[in-house]
């Protein structure tokens, strides 16, 4: 998934720069109004945390890999302002140590920082609406959002390659590529994905942004008397 050096036009990698430094400069923005307090902290853990899984691989198919993008476990636990900041992070200090080239990191945060995680975000809260308002759905829908939000960024990359590529191989080629291996590497996205969600829910469901709607209200009295529907 991560672009090397390169592969895309210089064209095109600035045109998809663009797209990257206005999303995650709207991101900054928007996430700065409605990342609350006590989830700050854990927008820098949530950074830390797909920065080290990335570097875990799993075997997919041919002897490729694949790895956690993060987008949707990212716009889940802290909101997909938030989340696409921290998938960005990543990314540049990723770029630093040549996993993924400098020259294509606009392509790489287009992908992965914007349409993986907004892609990703849309499907979820979709999911969120038709189904039950529960833990489980919200596991689920994380879960199914991740693995959708794998193939979205890599049809993404196809665009861009149709576009300005210029490795010679025929776009429908690199399509049937790239979604056929990115669609199993949505399933561990996915898996990977719900088991964190899920985690989280358990221990401290206050701090998931996608649950918010789950919380009970904080009912404030003033004075002794009986609780309501007592």
């Amino acid at each position: 998934m991560h672009i090397p050096d390169g592969f895309i036009n210089a064209p095109t990698s600035l045109a998809a720069g663009a797209v990257a430094a206005g999303g995650v400069g709207v991101s900054l923005r928007r996430a700065a109004q409605t990342l609350q307090e006590r989830q700050a902290p854990l927008a820098g853990l949530v950074a830390a945390y797909i920065f080290a899984v990335q570097m875990l691989n799993f075997p997919v198919a041919a002897g490729t890999s694949g790895h956690l993008l993060g987008g949707v476990l990212a716009a889940v636990l802290v909101g997909p302002w938030a989340g696409c900041i921290c998938v960005a992070v990543v990314l540049v200090v990723q770029s630093l140590f040549a996993d993924g080239g400098l020259t294509a990191l606009g392509l790489n945060i287009t992908n992965m920082a914007v349409v993986g995680v907004f892609g990703g975000w849309a499907v979820f809260r979709l999911l969120r609406r038709v189904l039950p308002a529960t833990r489980p759905s919200v596991v689920a829908s994380a879960g199914i959002a991740a693995g959708i939000s794998v193939v979205l960024a890599a049809s993404a990359f196809v665009v861009e390659y149709a576009l300005g590529g210029t490795g010679g191989v025929p776009v429908g080629t690199v399509l049937a590529a790239m979604v056929g291996v990115h669609t199993l590497i949505g399933i561990g996205e996915g898996i990977i994905t719900a088991l964190t969600v899920g985690v989280v829910l358990g221990v401290r469901p206050d701090l998931v942004y996608g649950a918010s709607d789950l919380q009970a209200p904080l009912v404030l009295r003033s004075q002794p008397g009986p609780v309501p529907g007592r």
